[in-house]
C-alpha cells in the first residue's frame, strides 16, 4: 500500500510539473521546444529535398538520341586525353609469373603481369588470371581505395572457378602501383600517394583522370590478341566508380557491375561520403553527369550496366539512401527511348558492410549467364 501511495504522489508531481513547464516555460521548456523544432525542420528539409529531386532529375539528362551518346563520349575523350591518342601508353608483359598469394586457386592455369607506364612516371600494374577450364570470356575486376586487388581475392577466385579469365587492377597510386616523386613548378618535389594530389597535375594540356582509365584501355587493346568472346567489368567502391566511367567511354565492355561506386551529385549532400578527387571534378561532370554516364555505360547492343548498393553500407553510397532518391525508372525510360541497352539497380539487403557479398557474386554470375 505504501508503494502505491508513493507511486501516486510521484505521478501527480510529474503531471503538475509538466503543466507548469508548459505554462511558465521553466526547465526543460527550451530543450523540448528546440528538439521539437529540430525534428520538424529536418522533416521539412527532407520533404523539400525530395520535392527538388522529383521536379529536377529528368531535366538533368541531356541525352535523347544515339548522337547525344556519341557526342558526350567524344567530348569526354577530348577532355581526358586532350591532344594525345587514347590508350597509347607503353605496356610491358611478364608471362607466367608466380605470386604465392594466389597459389591456392584451384582452376588457375597461369598469371601474366601487365605494367602500363604513363606520364610523370605513374604506372599501373595488373594481373591477368587465366583459368585451366575457360569459357573464353574476360572480367575486369577493379579494386577501390582499399588498395591492392588482393582485397578482392575472393571475387577473383569465384569467377576463375566459373571459367572466366580475370584482369585485376588497382586505382592509381594504390596497391602495387608506384608513388613517384614529381618535381612541380612553384610547388617543389612531391611524393604522390593519394588522389587529392593529382589536381596539381591538371593543366590545359593534361588531365589526371587519364591515369584512371588509360591502363584499362591499353590492357584491352593487348587482350584483343586472346580473342575473348566478351569483355565484362566489375568494381567495388572507387573501382565501381572506375567501372562506370570506363563503361561510358568504351563500348567494348558488354556487362558492367558497380558495387557502392557512385551517386548522382544531387544525392551527395545527403551522403556520408561526398567522394574523392576524381568523383567531384566539375569540368568532367559538366560534360556528362552521373545520370548521363549511367546511360552511356548501358547503351549499345547487348550492353548492360548494373549499380549495386549495400543496404546499410557504413562507408558510402548506401542502399538506404538510394531508396530515398531512386532513379532506376528515369534511366530506364531514357534507354527505352534510345531502344538499345539495359540498366538496373540492385539493393543488397544481405550486407551491412562495404563489400561485394557472396549473394551479389551469385547474382552477377546468374546475370552473365542469362
Amino acid at each position: 500500500m505504501i508503494k502505491f501511495y508513493i507511486f501516486l504522489i510521484f505521478s501527480c508531481s510529474v503531471f503538475f510539473y509538466g503543466i507548469a513547464v508548459g505554462h511558465y516555460e521553466i526547465f526543460p521548456f527550451d530543450f523540448i521546444q528546440s528538439s521539437k523544432s529540430l525534428i520538424l525542420n529536418n522533416s521539412e528539409e527532407e520533404k523539400n529535398n525530395i520535392l527538388i529531386y522529383e521536379n529536377n532529375i529528368d531535366s538533368l539528362i541531356e541525352i535523347n538520341s544515339e548522337n547525344d551518346v556519341f557526342d558526350k563520349r567524344k567530348n569526354l575523350i577530348n577532355f581526358i586525353w586532350k591532344n594525345t591518342i587514347p590508350y597509347s601508353s607503353l605496356i610491358l608483359i611478364d608471362k607466367n609469373i608466380e605470386d604465392l598469394r594466389y597459389s591456392n586457386f584451384i582452376n588457375l592455369k597461369s598469371i601474366d603481369k601487365l605494367n602500363i607506364e604513363m606520364e610523370y612516371e605513374i604506372n599501373s600494374t595488373a594481373y591477368l588470371f587465366l583459368p585451366e577450364n575457360s569459357n573464353n570470356e574476360l572480367i575486369i575486376y577493379h579494386q577501390g581505395h582499399a588498395g591492392d586487388f588482393i582485397e578482392g581475392k575472393d571475387s577473383i577466385e569465384f569467377f576463375i572457378n566459373e571459367g572466366y579469365s580475370v584482369l585485376a587492377m588497382s586505382m592509381p597510386l594504390l596497391g602495387m602501383n608506384n608513388n613517384p616523386i614529381i618535381d612541380l613548378d612553384n610547388f617543389g618535389k612531391i611524393k604522390f600517394t593519394n588522389h587529392k594530389q593529382l589536381r596539381f597535375l591538371e593543366s590545359s594540356n593534361f588531365s589526371p583522370i587519364k591515369f584512371f582509365v588509360e591502363p584499362i584501355g591499353v590492357s584491352l587493346n593487348y587482350l584483343e590478341n586472346f580473342n575473348f568472346n566478351a569483355y565484362h567489368m566489375m568494381g567495388i567502391s572507387g573501382g565501381g566508380w572506375t567501372t562506370i566511367l570506363f563503361s561510358a567511354l568504351d563500348d567494348r565492355i558488354s556487362q558492367s557491375y558497380s558495387v557502392a561506386g557512385s551517386f548522382p551529385m544531387f544525392m551527395r549532400s545527403d551522403s556520408k561520403n561526398i567522394g574523392d578527387y576524381e568523383q567531384i571534378i566539375p569540368e568532367l561532370y559538366r560534360i556528362a553527369n552521373y545520370l548521363e554516364l549511367y546511360i552511356m555505360g548501358s547503351y549499345g547492343s547487348e550492353r548492360k550496366l548494373v549499380l549495386i548498393y549495400n543496404e546499410f553500407d557504413p562507408c558510402c553510397f548506401s542502399g538506404e539512401l538510394y531508396e530515398k532518391y531512386p532513379y532506376l525508372e528515369v534511366i530506364s525510360q531514357k534507354l527505352n527511348l534510345l531502344d538499345n541497352g539495359e540498366f538496373d539497380v540492385i539493393i543488397d539487403k544481405s550486407s551491412n558492410k562495404h563489400e561485394i557479398s557472396n549473394v551479389i557474386l551469385d547474382q552477377i554470375l546468374d546475370d552473365l549467364d542469362s
